[in-house]
């Protein structure tokens, strides 16, 4: 009788198929150009559509007022980051355990997290502007990788493939913020 092996190769382990397609964000990170671009426009349209689907309540006037706006975020956005970033650590390190790499390139999940997490923690509004800055800011920021996000880039597992996307959206966050104030 032969001994069981311990950890079995790729082409013996189950394909982890949930997994794989939360972490290609339902195949995006299969399309051959641009994977990570492709994930970060899943971001806008998550946002875009948790705006849509549930609008932040405007009071008189042009602009909703901030505690209005905190609330809609803390009720809305928030449990959407919050699941995005729980399925993300879970369907990335599983989708890197398959595949053998650290980092696969259809991973796509921690873009798809961290673009989202830009625009909501920045209580950004649904308008060309700020989802075309917001896209322009994260995306800089994700391929340089400023400090600490290329040290984030070095945790092993899944929390190191999301953590450097959630470090460039605070920093992107931070430039539509800086936008807002300056009334652009």
């Amino acid at each position: 009788m032969r001994p069981a092996r311990m950890n079995p190769s790729a082409e013996e382990q189950p394909k982890p198929r949930l997994a794989l397609a939360v972490a290609s964000a339902l195949g995006l990170g299969y399309l051959p150009k641009a994977p990570g671009t492709w994930g970060s426009l899943a971001g806008i349209l998550l946002y875009a559509l948790t705006g849509l689907y549930f609008p932040l309540p405007v009071a008189s006037g042009p602009q909703p007022d901030l505690g209005r706006q905190v609330l809609w975020a803390a009720w809305t956005a928030l449990p959407v980051a919050l699941v995005l970033a729980a399925a993300g650590l879970w369907a990335a390190h599983r989708a890197a355990e398959f595949s053998g790499k650290k980092d696969p390139q259809f991973v796509v999940i921690d873009e798809v997290s961290g673009q989202y997490l830009a625009y909501f923690l920045s209580l950004a509004p649904l308008n060309w502007k700020y989802l075309l800055l917001g896209f322009i800011l994260f995306r800089v920021f994700d391929i340089w990788k400023p400090f600490p996000a290329r040290q984030a880039e070095s945790i092993p597992g899944g929390l190191g493939i999301m953590a450097d996307d959630w470090v460039a959206g605070l920093y992107a966050a931070f430039g539509l913020c800086f936008a807002r104030l300056l009334g652009l």
